[in-house]
C-alpha cells in the first residue's frame, strides 16, 4: 500500500483527494462537469476538494464557479491576474493543491471522471504516477493525430525522458510526485515532461476518449500541439544543437574536400573550365538555409535561458475562493 495512505484519517494532512481543473471560456461546461466528477469522489472519499486554476473569462465561467463555491466549500477558486495558458494554470493548481494524491483532468469532459475511480485504485496499490491514456480520439482531425503521433515518436526518440504515446496532462500524482514538481523552477509548464522528469513508480490506464461535451476547444489544435510538442523537445533534450554540430562539421569537411578535389583537377588540366555555376548558388541557399535553421534552435536554447534566469513568478493570482 502507498504510504501517503496511511495518514488519510489525519485531516491536518490535507484532503485525500484534490482535482485540479484549468478552466478558460467555460461557463457551460463547468455545472455539467461538477454533476460528473462529484458521484465519483463522493463514492471514493467525501475527503475531497476541486480546484479550478481560472484564466481571466468575458464569460461567466466565474461567476458559474464561485456559485458552486458558495453551494459546496470543497470547490475552490484559482483566479489569475491575465491569461497564463493551460499549462502554466495547471501548475498552479497544483501550488495550491493540498491533497494526499493530486488528479489534473480537463473540464470539456473529454476526460472521463469514472477513470478516477480507476486511478485511485492504482495509486493505492503503489503507484505514484497513474496516466490515462488515449485508446481511441474521438472528434479530432487526421491532423491533429498525425501531429501528435510523429511528435511523441520525435520526443522519445531524442529526450531526456520517455513519456507514453498518447497521454496528456490527465493523470493522478501522489503528494510527493506534486511536491517535486512545484520544486522545479522551470517555466515551461510542460507537465508530461516534468513529471517523467521526477520519475518514481508510474503506471498507464487506456481509454477512449470522447469528444468535448460543449463548445471547442480554445487554443488552435494544430499550432498549440506543435509548440507543446516543441517545448518537449527543447526543454528535455539537446540533440537538436547536437545535430547542427554534426550537419555543420560535416559540411565544413566535406566542402573543404570538394573544394581541394576541384582546385587539383583544374590545375591539372583534367577538367575544363565550366560555362557556369547554378549549383553554387544553390549550394550557398542550401548552407545559408542550414545557418539560420542552426541560429533559430539556438536561439530557442538562449530564449530558455533568459526566461529561466530572470526568475520572473510563473503566475499571479488575483483572487481565490473557498482557500482557508
Amino acid at each position: 500500500m502507498n504510504p501517503e495512505i496511511a495518514g488519510a484519517g489525519n485531516a491536518s494532512a490535507g484532503p485525500l483527494l484534490s482535482i485540479v481543473v484549468p478552466v478558460f471560456k467555460e461557463e457551460r461546461n463547468v455545472p455539467v462537469f461538477v454533476q460528473r466528477v462529484t458521484p465519483v469522489l463522493a463514492g471514493l472519499t467525501p475527503d475531497y476538494e476541486l480546484i479550478f486554476a481560472m484564466d481571466p473569462s468575458p464569460d461567466r465561467t466565474e461567476e458559474v464557479i464561485l456559485e458552486l463555491v458558495r453551494a459546496d466549500p470543497r470547490v475552490k477558486l484559482i483566479k489569475f491576474s491575465r491569461r497564463v495558458g493551460q499549462p502554466m494554470s495547471t501548475l498552479g493548481g497544483m501550488q495550491y493543491a493540498h491533497g494526499r494524491a493530486v488528479i489534473v483532468m480537463d473540464v470539456d469532459l473529454q476526460d472521463p471522471p469514472e477513470l478516477i475511480r480507476e486511478m485511485v485504485a492504482k495509486w493505492r496499490e503503489g503507484f505514484d504516477v497513474v496516466m490515462a491514456q488515449r485508446r481511441s480520439r474521438e472528434g479530432e482531425t487526421l491532423i491533429k493525430r498525425v501531429v501528435s503521433y510523429v511528435g511523441y515518436k520525435i520526443i522519445n526518440r531524442i529526450a531526456d525522458v520517455e513519456i507514453p504515446p498518447n497521454t496528456g496532462d490527465f493523470r493522478l500524482m501522489s503528494r510527493r510526485v506534486v511536491d517535486e514538481v512545484n520544486r522545479l523552477s522551470e517555466c515551461h509548464g510542460f507537465l508530461r515532461g516534468l513529471v517523467a522528469l521526477v520519475g518514481f513508480r508510474q503506471t498507464c490506464i487506456q481509454f477512449d476518449r470522447a469528444a468535448r461535451f460543449s463548445g471547442a476547444g480554445n487554443y488552435n489544435r494544430f499550432l498549440g500541439s506543435l509548440r507543446i510538442g516543441f517545448n518537449g523537445i527543447v526543454c528535455f533534450s539537446n540533440y537538436p544543437v547536437t545535430l547542427c554540430t554534426q550537419v555543420g562539421g560535416f559540411l565544413t569537411v566535406g566542402s573543404t574536400l570538394a573544394a581541394g578535389v576541384y582546385g587539383a583537377l583544374r590545375l591539372t588540366g583534367l577538367l575544363a573550365a565550366p560555362a557556369g555555376h547554378p549549383w553554387l548558388a544553390l549550394l550557398i541557399c542550401w548552407v545559408g538555409g542550414l545557418q539560420l535553421l542552426g541560429m533559430g534552435l539556438l536561439g530557442a536554447y538562449i530564449t530558455r535561458i533568459y526566461e529561466e534566469v530572470r526568475h520572473r513568478p510563473k503566475f499571479i493570482v488575483e483572487k481565490t475562493a473557498g482557500f482557508p
